[in-house]
């Protein structure tokens, strides 16, 4: 009997720390909207968004940052250190709070209060007001990537400070289209419903989603638009479609009235640079430069890990092997394609295929060039992607020492919002939809090979969403409105 009482006992006492910890949760959750809302302060938890989020999830990812840095970080530490940010006179930025409460569990003895360490963590924001100019921003093509931009630029935009979504342009600008595109932004049948609102304004031929109103263009060339009609000046135009690619070509955008610079959301031609954001964004010259590649989400997905392996072992060669899920560019069923094999059905086939992922090593790490073969597979999935690296190395290494030096550059530095750490036996492709990292390192299924000096690695991304965040990334460096930040 007294051992039954002490499992009921036990169990009550397990359930009332569990509400103990929801109920902190959403005490965070109402910090984070007033900080993000109020003060244009974003808090994320080791990359991860906070805002819009569950309190179940929020408490999940405090187990994720609790199994990364190997320290006790609480909610109940999170949810303090947010009310001291509040109360604090600190000015629009992004703040990791699981980077401070982990500098909070090591280093309190060394403050008096909490606000002491907030008011010295935080000194290059307080008293910071909003000095960026907004950057009105125009969707050229609303397919897969285009929609989670809509969706990504919509979720960000907070009191409307950084960048402001102002139109969309399709071929077809009927009633029955703009419905049509509506219906394709509310649900998705890979990343599920979009949280929030979309109406239709078809007297405007606009769409208002949460709150904004987002003018439905209907062009046939670039050139032909006058986006001033519209109240659009100075916009950074984003183009989805892919058709144009060179420089000659994308340079069409800016005949239209309204436009600044353009951005691809593909890898380009010519003289265009193709950017990884995190890795080579810095080597641009925004003040001349106007037209702009976000590169593939490959390139995104890959660059990161071999340019910290680079960095820190030297590559001498490799090979890249891209699972791809399958894509628009593919049949669903056997038809004709101009590329070989690509015919065939993406649905019920792996297919081998060709990958840009070399040749963009030439634009983001030319010291590499040449050092490497590479290849795909697409295979009948509809999104996630994994990259196989297969690298020769200067230094004899361990796993654990391979492992440690990504887990580092996952933890602190420019490449955090790049690069996540995994550290589960049980990762698959499914667990990376919606990851908002270019790549997840999939620390456990890293091999060493007898001689030490050939590594593979294994890069997990979600080649649309995680994709689509290194857009919208590389899109406020180029407009000039990204917030400082404390991560």
């Amino acid at each position: 009997m007294e051992s039954l009482e002490k499992v009921n006992t036990d169990y009550q006492n397990q359930l009332n720390d569990w509400i103990k910890h929801e109920k902190a949760a959403l005490d965070l959750i109402g910090f984070i909207g007033k900080l993000w809302f109020e003060r244009s302060i974003e808090l994320i938890l080791f990359r991860n968004q906070l805002h819009d989020r569950s309190a179940s999830e929020i408490m999940n990812l405090h187990l994720y940052a609790k199994n990364i840095v190997k320290k006790p970080i609480t909610v109940y530490d999170t949810v303090s250190l947010a009310s001291e940010i509040y109360k604090s006179n600190a000015g629009p930025g992004r703040i990791d709070i699981g980077k401070l409460a982990f500098e909070w569990h090591n280093e309190k003895a060394n403050y008096k209060t909490a606000t002491d360490f907030i008011n010295d963590k935080l000194k290059d924001l307080i008293g910071q007001k909003a000095s960026v100019t907004p950057k009105d921003v125009v969707l050229f093509g609303f397919g897969r990537i285009g929609r989670l931009a809509a969706r990504e630029l919509i979720s960000q935009a907070g009191k409307g400070e950084q960048l402001r979504l102002r139109a969309i342009v399709t071929r077809g600008g009927s009633d029955e289209e703009i419905v049509k595109r509506a219906d394709l932004l509310r649900t998705d049948s890979v990343h599920g419903p979009f949280p929030g609102t979309v109406i239709e304004d078809l007297v405007n031929k606009a769409l208002i989603i949460n709150g904004h109103t987002v003018h439905m263009i209907d062009a046939k060339n670039p050139e032909d638009v006058d986006y001033t009609k519209y109240g659009i000046n100075n916009a950074l135009l984003i183009d989805n479609t892919g058709v144009f690619r060179d420089d000659k070509e994308l340079s069409r955008h800016l005949q239209a009235k309204g436009i600044d610079k353009v951005l691809l959301t593909a890898p380009a031609k010519g003289n265009v640079p193709n950017v990884v954001h995190g890795v080579n964004h810095e080597t641009v010259d925004l003040k001349t430069q106007k037209i702009f590649s976000a590169a593939s989400c490959t390139t995104n997905a890959i660059m990161p890990i071999l340019h910290i392996i680079d960095k820190e072992l030297g590559i001498q060669k490799g090979h890249i092997e891209t699972v791809h899920s399958y894509t628009n560019d593919q049949n669903l069923l056997d038809n004709y394609h101009k590329k070989y094999r690509r015919g065939r059905s993406a649905a019920l086939n792996m297919v081998i295929t060709e990958t840009g992922a070399e040749s963009a090593l030439k634009k983001v790490l030319p010291h590499l060039a040449g050092k490497f073969t590479a290849n795909s597979v697409r295979v009948p999935t509809p999104n996630v992607s994994l990259a196989i690296l297969n690298l020769s190395i200067n230094k004899e290494v361990t796993k654990e020492q391979v492992n440690d030096i990504v887990k580092k550059y996952a933890l602190e530095g420019n490449l955090v919002e790049q690069i996540q750490y995994s550290f589960s036996n049980e990762l698959v492709s499914t667990d990376i939809i919606g990851n908002p990292c270019a790549s997840v390192f999939d620390s456990q299924a890293t091999i060493i090979s007898p001689d030490k000096k050939t590594i593979i690695l294994y890069v997990w991304y979600d080649n649309e969403y995680g994709y689509t965040r290194q857009v919208i990334r590389f899109s406020k460096h180029i407009s000039e409105v990204r917030r400082a930040v404390y991560y």
